[in-house]
């Protein structure tokens, strides 16, 4: 029986069906500032090749070359409840879009420093749901209260969407905070409360979540 080798899709293979240098090419996958300035329709090309090859990066690589990790922490007391939950799956899915990677853990306040195993992981960033985190982190922190709505059992497929809504919030609040190196490095992610309480997100004419910064 013979087995015929398959051929590595690198990024060099990607730049070469798009027609563009590899550096360029990098650029754009890679959604680093010198991609900002590369039309639309090229980045749309680029990204067509990437699909046909089936390139998949080598993130460890990219890891050593660019210095990053490209992970965020999500961190909760209580992950088993479904409000949590909800929150955790719109970050994930907006974190997903933008090459991230959502990670899950807890911050033990008994511990003298209870997010360094966190920083000596490499993650970049933290979603803190429905949890307090010490004030002193280096790390950015995007804060997602959720007040009453962890009581609330069953959820309706209203309240689904707005928890998903303000997880997808927090993920672009964090990588803001990431990519931009933005001051303060705490955001807090808010749901807008309508006059009958949480309620539907349309009842709030679509405007699901408000964010406000603090020190």
């Amino acid at each position: 029986m013979s087995f015929e080798k398959k051929s590595t899709v690198n990024l060099r293979t990607v730049a070469e069906r798009a027609g563009l240098a590899p550096c360029s090419v990098s650029a754009i996958l890679n959604h680093t500032p010198a991609s900002h300035v590369i039309p639309q329709a090229t980045k749309d090309r680029v990204f067509r090749a990437a699909a046909e090859l089936n390139y998949r990066p080598n993130l460890w690589a990219r890891s050593l070359r660019t210095k990053r990790t490209r992970m965020v922490a999500a961190v909760a007391a209580d992950f088993g409840s479904g409000a949590v939950a909800r929150v955790v799956a719109g970050a994930q899915r907006r974190l997903q879009q933008r090459g991230y990677l959502l990670t899950l853990g807890t911050a033990d306040s008994s511990e003298a420093s209870p997010m360094a195993p966190f920083e000596q992981r490499g993650i970049e960033g933290i979603i803190a749901v429905d949890t307090s985190l010490p004030r002193d982190t280096d790390l950015p922190v995007a804060a997602v209260e959720l007040g009453r709505m962890t009581r609330m059992k069953p959820l309706t497929e209203a309240e689904h969407d707005w928890l998903a809504a303000m997880g997808e919030s927090a993920a672009e609040a964090i990588i803001q905070q990431i990519e931009q190196q933005r001051t303060p490095r705490r955001v807090n992610i808010e749901g807008k409360i309508c006059p009958g309480g949480y309620a539907v997100p349309a009842a709030c004419g679509g405007a699901v979540v408000a964010a406000s910064v603090s020190a």
